[in-house]
């Protein structure tokens, strides 16, 4: 349990909680039943790969229980879900005028970054193709991880990949799109990509944000390894099932958020739709919006039942292995089917 944070399972009256619990009246299909916290504890410890798992609807938190690795206040390696934040970021630069929009061209930002021998189809990449993974570049994710990290230049290399899809074609799931996405931040704004985190997500959300990676040339690593207390991922996704407001301050445009629920693709893997950071899918009728880290570090966001569910698991092993990803789909699932 948080108890040395203060943390307990009542009602936190803030206004960007009375905000959600709005939204949720007005919602047709939410629902008020209640969720017993002793049943999903139960479940939880079932899992041993499980860290962190904290739940709230509305302003309220329901469960916040720590069964093992660092503490809930802690910056964790968050992994993939990295994605989910940085795409966010996209969306308040483009908020700020900072960027036009996704149908901007991504060279028109790079610049002089953009190698001299890229192939001529780079010129119709667009800062949405780079969120929704259908850059059409092949991937520097999976097997071409390695090669890619342990590369001179990460942005080059990223744009050197050759075309395996048209783009705006299928998705191709790739950290090297979202790195990209870093260095337009970064070439756009003129502060770096943990500045901007710190500025426009982590002062209002009043969350810790450390240094993280960064490549040969300095650029924070875009959709990987930013750490994260879970504490700060439940706040994050609590402001995003809010409509981008949180204890009365705007911190992302709520018309972004929509665009970025947005289906433009699917995962070859899970079927799930991908919109600008955010897979999609359904539960127990409920639509919902996750964002997904390897070994299991997710945050979900359930609208229709002002649900916000924050998980992280050990870091170092595939959440798929022994079964580790469909135990956590089974806990969403009760989560989201005891409402």
């Amino acid at each position: 349990m948080f108890s040395a944070m203060g943390w307990s399972r009542r009602k936190i009256l803030t206004t960007g909680g009375a905000l959600a619990a709005a939204a949720c009246i007005a919602r047709p299909r939410c629902a008020a039943a209640a969720i017993d916290p002793a049943a999903l504890v139960e479940r939880a410890k079932a899992l041993p790969r499980l860290h962190t798992l904290i739940v709230g609807r509305g302003s309220e938190i329901v469960l916040a229980e720590r069964f093992r690795g660092p503490a809930a206040d802690r910056p964790v390696n968050i992994k993939s879900l990295a994605k989910t934040i940085i795409a966010t970021l996209v969306g308040c630069a483009i908020d700020r005028g900072v960027l036009e929009g996704p149908d901007q061209r991504i060279t028109t930002v790079l610049g002089p970054l953009v190698p001299a021998d890229a192939d001529p189809r780079l010129e119709e990449v667009t800062i949405g193709n780079l969120l929704s993974m259908q850059a059409g570049l092949e991937r520097t994710s999976g097997r071409n991880y390695g090669a890619w990290v342990t590369s001179p230049d990460w942005v080059a290399h990223a744009l050197s990949r050759p075309f395996v899809a048209e783009p705006g074609g299928r998705m191709l799931y790739s950290t090297g799109s979202s790195h990209l996405l870093s260095a337009i931040l970064t070439r756009a704004t003129g502060e770096s990509t943990l500045g901007l985190a710190r500025a426009w997500l982590g002062e209002p959300l009043d969350i810790e944000i450390p240094p993280w990676d960064r490549d040969p040339q300095g650029i924070y690593l875009g959709g990987n390894n930013l750490l994260l207390s879970p504490r700060a991922v439940f706040r994050f996704g609590r402001m995003i099932n809010a409509g981008g407001t949180l204890d009365g301050r705007r911190i992302v445009a709520e018309s972004w958020i929509a665009t970025s629920w947005r289906p433009r693709t699917a995962s070859r893997w899970t079927g799930h739709r991908y919109g600008y950071g955010w897979f999609i899918t359904e539960t127990g009728g409920h639509p919902h919006y996750y964002g997904w880290g390897y070994g299991g570090q997710m945050l979900h966001v359930v609208p229709s039942l002002n649900l916000v569910i924050a998980i992280t698991s050990d870091p170092t092993v595939r959440s798929r292995e022994a079964g580790h990803m469909a135990g956590l789909r089974a806990l969403v699932a009760a989560v989201v089917g005891e409402n």
